[in-house]
């Protein structure tokens, strides 16, 4: 049975440097100890309603294993939870070290709290 989330495709992803200093120029901030998410409205989106994720981890989260392990389970979350965000929207999700402790539910719960703090979530 296909998954009613839907794969992770490269145009749900910011790809280019650009993208990503349009968000943290223009984008509300909301952050906890082990993220900060930044969320900003597309102006373009009218064409275009996908909502898209872009991930930072620095190395103070951790060896490449441990920052990998923490931006799937940013992905999944986005990707399972994509349908609750509102239309057009740009999300950037960055990595603190406190993230690398975190369990699976413990980043999910986290990063769901921070989406509805930064008002992207439908209402």
């Amino acid at each position: 049975m296909p998954d009613p989330a839907g794969p992770f495709r490269r145009s749900d992803r910011l790809l280019r440097s650009s993208e990503y200093s349009k968000v943290g120029r223009e984008g509300r901030r909301v952050a906890e100890p082990a993220f900060v998410l930044l969320v900003s409205t597309r102006e373009d989106a009218g064409d275009d309603p996908v909502q898209r994720l872009g991930i930072t981890m620095s190395r103070k989260v951790g060896p490449a294993v441990v920052r990998n392990r923490v931006k799937r389970r940013v992905r999944e979350w986005f990707r399972r939870t994509r349908p609750m965000f509102r239309s057009g929207i740009d999300v950037v999700v960055i990595g603190r070290s406190a993230a690398a402790g975190l369990s699976d539910q413990d980043t999910k719960g986290i990063l769901c709290r921070l989406a509805d703090k930064a008002n992207a979530t439908r209402s």
